[in-house]
C-alpha cells in the first residue's frame, strides 16, 4: 500500500496533508515530479525526479504504481490508466474517480480540449476551497482505514 503523488500540479496544502498522514500511519508517499522538490525529512516521503517532457511523470506513476496503491492526481487520463492497473485515484478536490465515472471524465475532458484548441476561453479550475481540502482529507482516511 503506497500513495503516489503527481506532484507538479498537486497544492502545496493537499501535500502538507499528505505528509502528516504519511508520518502517521507510516505509510510511504512519493511524489513524482520534472523538478526539485523539498520535502521533510521522513523515512516514509521520498521525491521521484523525472526528466522534463509530456506525460513524464504520469508514465512512471503508472509504471510503478501497483493494485491497492493510491495516486493523487486532478490528470484524467492518469487517473483511468492507474484504475486499469487497479490502484485508486484521487483528485486533489477530494473526488474520487471510479470506474464507473472515469469514461464520463474523459469525455468532458477532451470536450473542454477541443474548445480552447478553438480558441474558446475556458478558464482554470477555481482556488481549492476549505470544503475540498475538507473532502481530500476524508477520502484519504477512508483510504487509509481500508
Amino acid at each position: 500500500m503506497a500513495i503516489w503523488v503527481d506532484a507538479d500540479a498537486c497544492p502545496k496544502v493537499i501535500k502538507e496533508i499528505l505528509f502528516r498522514a504519511a508520518q502517521r500511519l507510516s505509510v510511504m508517499v512519493t511524489l513524482v515530479a520534472n523538478q526539485t522538490l523539498a520535502v521533510p525529512p521522513s523515512p516514509f516521503i521520498r521525491t521521484l525526479r523525472v526528466g522534463a517532457g509530456f506525460d513524464v511523470a504520469d508514465n512512471e506513476i503508472v509504471r510503478r504504481v501497483g493494485p491497492g496503491d493510491l495516486v493523487i492526481t486532478a490528470d484524467i487520463p492518469l487517473a483511468a490508466e492507474v484504475l486499469e492497473k487497479g490502484a485508486m485515484a484521487l483528485n486533489p478536490r477530494g473526488e474520487l474517480y471510479s470506474p464507473a465515472t472515469i469514461r464520463e471524465r474523459l469525455t468532458m475532458r477532451d470536450f473542454l480540449d477541443t474548445l480552447r484548441a478553438s480558441g474558446v476561453q475556458t478558464g482554470g479550475p477555481p482556488p481549492l476551497s476549505q470544503r475540498e481540502r475538507q473532502e481530500f482529507a476524508r477520502e484519504l482516511d477512508k483510504w487509509l482505514a481500508g
